[in-house]
């Protein structure tokens, strides 16, 4: 699979060490307009192939691209204090506006996967700019704060995260929400699992929702006051995009799509449960969620909107 990684930041950088490592790609071009950051970061994990397998990693430009399976997008300037988020989001609007220009020409047939923030802005602008089919584009979303829930989850209950199922939906950002009537534990809801467990030498804790959601939404923020970025978790989440595209496996996740009435809500990208196999998204599946979490869901809809409405996407 070639994989070419458009940002060799932080991010785009671990994202490529983290396809080579675990054999996803075997073809991976990085681009950047700092092509000596490129190329350095190219040249170490080059230099670690021998020990992962035979790989191709090269820093190149936009016609480098030509016959990748997939593009990974990265690239945008971070949110500078005092900045607003509408203020972050034209700038970054702007960048991937001239990125889609540039990139499409080399890789109209690619599955586009856009990471870079505000994400479901940067996924909508990006299908109004690209000319890409629909089911080509598909936005991190909240599959990191999805990922940070089921973590929390599991130590709480000191369980396996491979047998928790829970879903942040919405903005990946402050409105975003767990769908808490859809969380469990191995097909038991969580409101049930402590009192279903019988003979366990385990004690389980009262679930405080409040903190879990606390710790979903502040988590990312903690983690940049201590090291400043995070990058190690999202770019596990992008490689199981990958990995999912490439093996073929139809799975559902909670990325970002553009929204067609689902819920109640139209021409918006926001995260919901999709279906992501070899051709991208092959489907949405609207989940039994609460009069409630419907109010919340079209809640973060309608932030979106206020900022996409208020941006130039000309």
């Amino acid at each position: 699979m070639k994989v070419t990684i458009i940002g060799a930041g932080s991010v785009g950088s671990t994202i490529a060490f983290t396809l080579a490592t675990n054999g996803t790609a075997s073809d991976i071009v990085l681009i950047d307009v700092n092509e000596e950051k490129a190329k350095g970061e190219a040249m170490d994990i080059l230099q670690g192939a021998p020990f992962f397998g035979s790989l191709s990693i090269i820093a190149g430009n936009y016609s480098d691209a030509v016959g990748s399976d997939i593009v990974i997008i990265t690239s945008g300037i971070p949110r500078k204090p005092g900045q607003t988020r509408l203020e972050l989001a034209q700038t970054n609007v702007n960048i991937m506006k001239d990125i889609a220009s540039k990139i499409t020409v080399y890789a109209p047939k690619a599955i586009y996967i856009i990471v870079s923030n505000p994400v479901d802005v940067m996924t909508y602008a990006f299908h109004k700019f690209s000319g890409i089919p629909e089911n080509q584009i598909i936005g991190s979303g909240t599959i990191l704060d999805t990922s940070r829930l089921r973590s929390r989850l599991s130590e709480l209950y000191d369980i396996s995260q491979s047998n928790v199922h829970a879903y942040v939906f919405g903005e990946h950002g402050d409105s975003s929400f767990i769908t808490w009537s859809l969380a469990n534990i191995s097909n038991v809801p969580l409101s049930q699992y402590k009192e279903r467990v019988h003979n366990s030498i385990k004690e389980f804790p009262e679930l405080n929702k409040d903190e879990v959601e606390d710790y979903v939404k502040k988590s990312g923020g903690v983690v940049i006051s201590r090291k400043g970025a995070t990058y190690y978790a999202i770019a596990v989440s992008v490689a199981f995009i990958v990995r999912t595209i490439a093996t073929g496996i139809d799975t559902t996740m909670t990325v970002s799509t553009m929204m067609h009435g689902e819920y109640g809500i139209s021409d918006v990208c926001l995260s919901t449960l999709a279906i992501v196999g070899k051709s991208g998204i092959i489907g949405n599946v609207e989940t039994p969620l609460t009069e409630e979490e419907i109010a919340l869901l079209q809640h973060s809809a309608d932030n979106l909107k206020t900022v996409i409405h208020s941006i130039n996407l000309d």
